[in-house]
């Protein structure tokens, strides 16, 4: 696979994720200098899960968003797919030692097509998606079929890389994609195409305003959105009204 932009044919993305599944929460911490982890306890916020509701995080890779939903009581399901993501992540959570893990609800994996849940309709309270609508062939219906599996008045948070609002500093940024980014890949990857493609998917994806009017357009309401790191991740939250 070259440009991320050409057809996103779904076996080849999963295998590209199958081969960088073991390292792929370290190289997400490198390669952002550590916000991921800032912009995923956002998500933990924004999301307000509560004792007893449903989660799906979908295109969850090995789980790490997943296992902190549980920690405030929620019963997840971690959705990708990987099948390598899932092993990766039933692996790590089989290790932990259970003395030192807080979770209260339960954690579940799931493989599934984003286009094609696996479940009812209406089976989740909230439905989450971070850093993975970008790589669906089809935004827009995958929103879709979030929605058909989310309850009425249920929930939607899709955390997603945007553009930096400030152009100058868009422009940097978008250097640092295209150069920067697959330099350090090459030198501490396993599989530093990966990047590549991640880089020209960051790219290709549209701005703020614009996903906002997809997310529309698969029947969501109450749209809006919030910028973190001057926009270079843009969170956008939703409900099925």
């Amino acid at each position: 696979m070259t440009r991320a932009g050409l057809d996103k044919r779904p076996a080849e993305v999963a295998a590209m994720f199958d081969a960088v599944a073991g390292r792929y929460d370290l190289m997400n911490d490198v390669l952002s200098m550590g916000q991921v982890r800032l912009w995923r306890k956002h998500v933990q916020r924004i999301l307000q899960v509560r004792p007893g509701d449903r989660v799906l995080d979908l295109a969850a890779g090995t789980g790490t968003s997943s296992v902190t939903f549980a920690a405030s009581g929620a019963d997840c399901v971690a959705c990708d797919f990987s099948l390598g993501m899932l092993r990766a992540g039933r692996a790590r959570l089989a290790t932990r030692d259970p003395r030192q893990t807080r979770t209260r609800g339960r954690v579940s994996f799931a493989a599934g097509d984003a286009l094609r849940l696996p479940f009812r309709d209406g089976a989740f309270d909230a439905v989450t998606i971070s850093f993975g609508l970008r790589n669906v062939h089809g935004a827009q219906d995958a929103l879709a079929e979030m929605r058909r599996v989310t309850r009425p008045a249920g929930r939607l948070v899709v955390c997603e890389f945007s553009r930096i609002t400030l152009p100058p500093l868009d422009m940097l940024y978008r250097r640092y994609l295209t150069g920067v980014l697959p330099a350090i890949a090459r030198h501490t990857a396993d599989n530093p195409e990966a990047y590549v493609y991640l880089a020209d998917s960051i790219t290709d994806w549209p701005a703020q305003r614009e996903l906002a009017d997809v997310i529309r357009a698969a029947g969501w309401s109450a749209v809006r959105w919030r910028d973190l790191t001057l926009g270079v991740v843009a969170i956008h939250v939703a409900r099925n009204l």
